[in-house]
């Protein structure tokens, strides 16, 4: 696939994955993206998981047309993209490896590598010319692994990514960028929104047309679109008003509560509201919801004096990616001693601009007038 007259496409799409990074569902596959420029010195920007070999140096002998690389570009040593190093280097093993410190500390951890190996390693802000390309080397350590770091082209005005800016997802399916690009930056991003915010900035004082991501789609057209969302996802920011509802239920009282709160705040013209059962909708797109939207309402029971496991993993995936600037209320169930609402409130004690509603709704093994009325409370409270 041709980039621009000089860069080609030469990844890949996988099929057989179930489990991305072991743990997020990928319906729709996933792609792992390399690329080549070709100018009078030709570089390759990463290889590709390493079940895909075969593939991925067919993709590339097509591209060279005849020609040998001269540099490998390393920007990001997780082995979906740095498996095929060592496979590279047999069929071309004159080219001169491209990486920083870190890369090359990592790389020795993943290979034996060969003492005669050629290399280059860079310091953020370095250049290398190939010709008439030229490119610029910016690190972007932690987004999301410490060695990453990013390309620019000047020629053709095209940033090379990493993992920024990716979605699940592989290219030969159709689908929206914005639901699939936001569920993989929040599972796998989310963590680092301080460094993405710093990358972002590198990136704005560049001239940038395209966007040559390691997964997902090349962005080309509207960039400002792609931009704004990845500003407002790493800077915390509510990306639309609406009101997310968690909750795990046992024997169906709390989640009866659930869906008559969920009426009761759309009858009072609230945005949006998106309800999800934490124990089995994806535990990923419920995060994703959670960070999309300014509101949130935990509901679950008490349980071993704690809380519902599924809930305790959810505010954790939460917490652990730095949640905060949002509205939260809480609904607790419990027979005998219920203490679900101060448990949840106590999990988000080290989150940053989170404001809990007043109303907090108990209820006492099932709903009775007294929690009828509280949850009309907290949705008046929560609406807007």
């Amino acid at each position: 696939m041709e980039i621009t007259k000089d860069i080609r496409y030469i990844g890949v799409n996988d099929h057989e994955l179930d489990l991305f990074e072991g743990q997020y569902i990928v319906p729709n596959g996933m792609a792992y993206n390399s690329y080549v420029i070709l100018d009078e010195k030709i570089a390759v920007m990463d290889t590709v998981e390493v079940k895909f070999r075969d593939q991925w140096l067919s993709n590339l002998e097509a591209a060279l047309g005849g020609r040998k690389p001269d540099y490998l570009v390393v920007q990001h040593m997780e082995p979906d993209h740095s498996a095929n190093i060592m496979e590279f280097l047999k069929v071309y093993p004159d080219t001169t490896v491209i990486g920083n410190g870190k890369t090359f500390t990592m790389m020795g951890q993943f290979f034996d590598l060969d003492p005669d190996m050629k290399k280059m390693v860079v310091k953020s802000g370095e250049k290398l010319s190939l010709g008439s390309h030229e490119l610029t080397f910016v690190f972007a350590p932690m987004v999301h692994w410490p060695e990453v770091m990013v390309t620019y082209d000047s020629k053709d005005k095209v940033l090379f990514s990493a993992d920024a800016f990716g979605k699940f997802g592989a290219l030969d399916v159709e689908e929206d960028w914005a639901c699939e690009a936001r569920r993989y930056y929040f599972g796998i991003v989310g963590k680092y929104g301080l460094q993405a915010q710093k990358l972002l900035k590198s990136a704005a004082g560049l001239d940038i047309q395209t966007i040559c991501p390691l997964h997902g789609p090349v962005l080309k057209e509207n960039l400002g679109y792609y931009l704004d969302l990845y500003d407002k996802w790493s800077s915390y920011t509510p990306e639309s008003k609406g009101v997310f509802i968690a909750y795990t239920s046992v024997y169906g009282h709390t989640k009866e509560a659930v869906e008559s709160l969920a009426a009761m705040l759309e009858e009072k013209g609230c945005e949006k509201v998106s309800v999800a059962d934490l124990a089995r909708d994806d535990m990923a797109e419920c995060v994703e919801d959670a960070f999309r939207y300014d509101r949130l309402i935990l509901a679950t029971t008490t349980y071993n004096n704690d809380i519902f496991p599924f809930m305790r993993t959810f505010i954790d995936h939460l917490t652990e990616r730095g949640y905060q600037n949002r509205r939260i209320g809480l609904v607790e169930n419990g027979t005998w001693a219920p203490v679900a609402a101060k448990t949840m409130k106590g999990m988000f004690e080290k989150s940053k601009n989170i404001t809990f509603a007043e109303t907090t709704v108990t209820i006492k093994s099932a709903l009775k007038d007294d929690s009828r009325a509280a949850l009309a409370q907290l949705a008046e409270e929560m609406a807007h």
